[in-house]
């Protein structure tokens, strides 16, 4: 095998466990990762090279073990690991492997992802930028958000995070300061009072969150296919000194080239209004005022509010966004090109007085409740923890009913007959006009047919 360490190699913790090397699983500019074999299991440790396993990084790995992050989408360092045979100080630290069940986005912008959806992209958003969330929540910054460091399960839209090994205080000095096309432009032109900051994190972030539902770089338009040399003067000049988003309202000069770009386009024009909106503010005002830049709350609760008001096409059954709430414009199918019927909606309450509305679910033939709708904070999606889940009444066609999935039961109010029922666990409530849910603790949720 290939690298520092040899296979057979017995590194150790400092609690004395042993680890024997078994093979690589890559390398990049700081070292090379390994998987290792443990009494516990299969583990990866990430081995410096020797110009980088210095005495700083060093204790930015200790400080990182000792202050652990308690969110299970980061491949967070567990102990420093040390070889017993070497007197030059070489390290390295361990973490858990990554499972075979995910991928890399790059992968997914080869089109090489299999069972992949607009409904598993959403969540894969929605979960990057709640992780992020969680970090800079802690007072870290992350400094090298890119692509290769996020890694998705295609089946139910988790993610993994790699390379924490920076994500230390923000004034901490660790020598990172991106990649360059994920990089802020002021960190680009390396201004003066410029440095890795949660505010450049948030750029690079958007970045990210761009490209992975375009499959493309925000900035990364006419202005791209005019540079001859792509050098570094060229990318500083496109990500620092001029950059200019693909979409700017106020700027055409880097619209995206139809016959060269067209994915892009294409994706744009299906993108809802929502996400649309936020993307501009990013990469418009956002790339001259830090303090501007999108929020990963407001990344995280608009994603949240898009998944639940995809649909499906009536006539083609391909998905499509839909804008969140009541009344959203009309929305054509990017496949067949028909106007999308939509289905009725649940209208979840919090304030019985005011009935005020914090979300609204189109009710597709797959949709769900989920426990995170009745909550009145959410620290954590989790599209496991079901709560009510729609099915299609077993004789008349057209009909459909929301099961309990709770170990509670629900009452239910018919206005339109004014009768009222409990719906035990595992029972069904039939949807119809006038239907008003109480699922507990203040929550209700009302049916709108449209």
């Amino acid at each position: 095998m290939n690298g520092q360490l040899p296979k057979g190699h017995v590194l150790t913790t400092p609690g004395g466990a042993k680890l024997r090397v078994e093979d690589t699983f890559g390398s990049g500019a700081q070292g090379e990762v390994y998987r290792v074999s443990t009494d516990r299991g299969d583990r990866a440790v990430k081995w410096y090279h020797a110009n980088m396993a210095t005495p700083g990084q060093r204790e930015i790995i200790e400080t990182l073990v000792g202050r652990r992050l308690n969110d299970t989408r980061f491949l967070w360092p567990q102990a420093l690991v040390t070889d017993p045979a070497d007197r030059a100080g070489a390290f390295g630290y361990l973490m858990a492997v990554r499972p075979r069940d995910f991928h890399d986005l790059p992968a997914l912008f080869r089109r090489e992802v299999k069972g992949i959806n607009s409904r598993k992209l959403t969540i894969v958003a929605l979960n990057t930028a709640e992780a992020f969330l969680a970090l800079h929540a802690q007072g870290r910054a992350y400094r090298d958000i890119n692509y290769g460091n996020l890694f998705f399960n295609p089946a139910n839209g988790d993610i993994l995070i790699c390379d924490n090994d920076n994500a230390v205080e923000e004034n901490k000095d660790t020598g990172i300061w991106g990649t360059s096309e994920f990089m802020a432009p002021e960190l680009m032109r390396q201004d003066p009072n410029a440095r890795p900051t949660v505010q450049t994190d948030l750029h690079a972030l958007a970045v990210l969150l761009f490209m992975l539902l375009m499959n493309h770089h925000p900035l990364a338009g006419k202005a791209e296919l005019d540079i001859r040399c792509f050098d570094d003067a060229a990318m500083k000049r496109l990500y620092g000194t001029k950059p200019v988003f693909l979409f700017d309202p106020g700027d055409a000069s880097n619209r995206p080239v139809p016959g060269e770009q067209d994915t892009v386009i294409a994706n744009w024009r299906v993108c809802p209004p929502v996400l649309r909106n936020l993307f501009t503010q990013a990469f418009t005002i956002g790339l001259a005022r830090p303090e501007q830049r999108v929020r990963e709350t407001v990344w995280r609760d608009t994603f949240s509010q898009v998944y639940d008001s995809i649909v499906e096409c009536g006539h083609c059954g391909r998905t499509n966004y839909i804008d969140p709430g009541a009344n959203p414009p009309p929305v054509t199918c990017w496949k067949c090109n028909r106007t999308v019927d939509l289905p009725p909606r649940l209208e979840i309450v919090r304030d019985e007085r005011l009935r005020r509305v914090s979300r609204s679910i189109r009710l597709t033939q797959d949709a769900k409740v989920y426990e995170h709708h009745l909550r009145r904070t959410v620290s954590q999606h989790d599209y496991s923890r079901v709560v009510g889940e729609v099915e299609a009444h077993p004789t008349e066609k057209g009909r459909f009913g929301l099961r309990n999935a709770t170990s509670k039961p629900w009452r239910v109010h018919n206005e339109a007959t004014r009768s009222l029922q409990d719906v035990p666990p595992g029972k069904r409530a039939n949807l119809r006009p006038g239907l008003l849910i109480e699922f507990g603790d203040g929550v209700e949720a009302l049916y709108r047919e449209k």
